[in-house]
C-alpha cells in the first residue's frame, strides 16, 4: 500500500452503490472506530461481507473517536486505521467520517444491507442512524459478536498488567449529571482539597450544553455527552449501552450519579451492581423520586435532609450509605429549602466516597462484576 493512500469519498461509495443496485446485487456498509483491530472484527466483517456483493466500512476519524470515546483515544490515527481496513479482503471500500454518527453518510449512501455486531440490537441502535436506515429501506442485519474478542477487554486486560494491585490506588470515579453540577464540583473540590482520595477518570451527561458539563471540562475532566432518547425521564437502550461502554473504558471503580435525571437499567444496573451511589434530597425512605423537597413541605414535615445510597433497579431503594438532617423553616419554598439540602450533599456525598473502601464497598476487580 503507498504511503499517500487516501481512503475513499462519499461520491466514490454512491457510485458503487449505483452500479451494484444496477446489476441487482447489494451493498453492504457497517461504521465503527476500529482502532485496535483485532480477530473478533476481522471475523465479524468478514461475516458482513457475506451479507452482500461489497461492502464498505465507515470509519470514525480522530475527532469523532474523541468526541465518542474520550480524550485518550484513537489508538491509531484515522488514516492507519483506513489503510489496514482498506488491506482487508473483505472490504471493498473504506471512507471516513468526522460526525460523531454516520447519519449522513447513510442517508447519502443508501446502502442495501446495515450489518451491526451482536452487542446491539434493533432496539439499541442510534435513533438517529435506525431512522435514517429505515427511511433508505435498508435491511438491518445484527451479526453474533465473537466470544472473548473486543477492543475494551484487550485494552483493560493491557492496562491491568501495568497497574498497581486494586485498592492500592485512588478511587477511580465516573459521574454521571444533567443539570447545574454543583456535586460534580463539591467533589472536584474535595478531591483538591485532598480530603477525598480519588480521581475522576469521566462525567457523563445527557445534556449536551449543560453547567454540569462546563464544570467537568474546566477541571480537566473528559465530559462526554450520550443522547437519552426523547422520554426526559428513561434512557433509550441505545443509550443504556453507550454508557456502560464508555464505564468500562474508563475502568472505573464507582458510578456516581450527580443529579442525573433519567432512570439507570441495564446493562449498567448488573454490571456495576454495589458500586452505583446516589445523592437523594430526603431522608429515606421518606419522598422518594421526584420533587422531594416540595413533598416534605406539603406534608408539614419539621426536618428533612439527604441520603446517599446504593443505586438497585429500583427507584430510591437501595442501601442506606449515610444521611445528614436538614431543619424544614416556616416559609421554605422547595427551592430555598433544596438548597439547603444541597449545602449537606456537597459535604456528605465526598465523605462517603472518600470512605468506600473502609466501609467494605466494592471496586473493580475486587469483588465486584
Amino acid at each position: 500500500m503507498p504511503d499517500d493512500y487516501t481512503p475513499a469519498t462519499i461520491a466514490d461509495v454512491r457510485r458503487l452503490r449505483d452500479t451494484l443496485d444496477q446489476q441487482g446485487k447489494k451493498l453492504v456498509f457497517t461504521n465503527g472506530c476500529f482502532d485496535l483491530l483485532h480477530a473478533g472484527h476481522v471475523r465479524y466483517l468478514e461475516q458482513a461481507r457475506a451479507l452482500g456483493d461489497a461492502m464498505v466500512v465507515a470509519l470514525n476519524s480522530d475527532q469523532s473517536v474523541r468526541l465518542l470515546k474520550g480524550p485518550e483515544r484513537p489508538l491509531n490515527p484515522e488514516n492507519d486505521r483506513a489503510e489496514v481496513m482498506s488491506a482487508l479482503r473483505a472490504v471493498d471500500a473504506v471512507v471516513v467520517f468526522d460526525d460523531e454518527r454516520a447519519t449522513s453518510l447513510i442517508e447519502a449512501i443508501r446502502p442495501h444491507v446495515y450489518a451491526k455486531g451482536g452487542d446491539y440490537t434493533v432496539e439499541s441502535l442510534n435513533r438517529e442512524e435506525r431512522t435514517a436506515l429505515e427511511a433508505a429501506g435498508t435491511q438491518i442485519s445484527i451479526l453474533p459478536l465473537v466470544p472473548g474478542r473486543s477492543t475494551t477487554r484487550t485494552i483493560n486486560k493491557m492496562q491491568s498488567s501495568e497497574s498497581a494491585p486494586a485498592g492500592n490506588g485512588l478511587l477511580r470515579l465516573a459521574v454521571l449529571g444533567s443539570g447545574a453540577g454543583s456535586n460534580l464540583r463539591a467533589i472536584i473540590a474535595a478531591i483538591a482539597d485532598k480530603k477525598l482520595n480519588a480521581e475522576i477518570a469521566i462525567a457523563l451527561t445527557d445534556q449536551a450544553e449543560s453547567s454540569f458539563r462546563e464544570i467537568a471540562r474546566a477541571a480537566g475532566v473528559p465530559a462526554l455527552f450520550v443522547d437519552g432518547g426523547s422520554n426526559p425521564r428513561r434512557l433509550s437502550d441505545a443509550a443504556q449501552k453507550e454508557i456502560f461502554e464508555h464505564l468500562e473504558r474508563a475502568r472505573v471503580d464507582v458510578v456516581v450519579l450527580a443529579g442525573f435525571m433519567r432512570i439507570l437499567k441495564e446493562p449498567v444496573i448488573s454490571a456495576y451492581a454495589g458500586r452505583i451511589v446516589n445523592v437523594h434530597p430526603s431522608l429515606l425512605p421518606k419522598f422518594k423520586g421526584a420533587n422531594a423537597p416540595q413533598l416534605a413541605i406539603d406534608e408539614g414535615e419539621l426536618e428533612t435532609g439527604c441520603t446517599v445510597h446504593l443505586v438497585t433497579a429500583e427507584i430510591d431503594a437501595g442501601r442506606i450509605l449515610a444521611q445528614a438532617k436538614v431543619r424544614v423553616n416556616m416559609g421554605d419554598t422547595a427551592e430555598s429549602l433544596h438548597a439547603r439540602i444541597k449545602v449537606e450533599e456537597h459535604k456528605l456525598l465526598p465523605q462517603v466516597l472518600n470512605e468506600w473502601r473502609e466501609r467494605g464497598l466494592p471496586v473493580r476487580g475486587a469483588g465486584a462484576p
